[in-house]
């Protein structure tokens, strides 16, 4: 044991001793400093970068493309609504080309009779006093009607 204690005091022990403390120490702090070490290394900072300029690169354009399909339907339904529009029209204008159809409407709106025929016009009473007191607004000056009106709205908008 003589030897072995004196080993233990020899420079070369010593030194080795030194050395793998040192080590230990070494490799102690690396792993303190590799457990506090964040999770965001430079080839995740340069994805997150990648990413995050292609969706503000794609935003724009996908925006134009949305409200594009959203005019685009808009422009269907008008289309499709003057095409209704458009037949209703023809058929408009087929009736209007046979002489029966053309014979009521005349009948109907301008009055016509046929010869031998008698027209009456029925008028109703409500209707008559109505235009009388519109000829009561035609007596007055023309800026008593105008403040009457803005006064009339006024009170509905009310």
């Amino acid at each position: 044991m003589a030897v072995k204690d004196r080993d233990r005091f020899s420079t070369a022990t010593r030194i080795r001793l030194i050395g793998e403390q040192t080590a230990a120490r070494v490799y102690r702090s690396q792993t303190r400093r590799q457990a506090r070490r964040s999770r965001l290394t430079g080839r995740a900072a340069l994805l997150a970068l990648v990413v995050c300029s292609l969706i503000v690169a794609l935003a724009y354009p996908m925006r134009q493309y949305v409200s594009q399909r959203a005019e685009i339907a808009d422009l269907r339904q008008e289309q499709e609504e003057a095409r209704r529009r458009v037949e209703q029209l023809r058929d408009l204008k087929a009736r209007w080309q046979d002489d029966a159809y053309a014979e009521q409407r005349a009948r109907e709106r301008l009055h016509y009779v046929m010869p031998g025929e008698t027209g009456y016009i029925v008028i109703d009473p409500g209707t008559a006093e109505k235009s009388r007191t519109d000829l009561g607004a035609a007596d007055r000056p023309w800026y008593a009607n105008v403040w009457d009106g803005v006064d009339k709205s006024d009170a509905a908008a009310r």
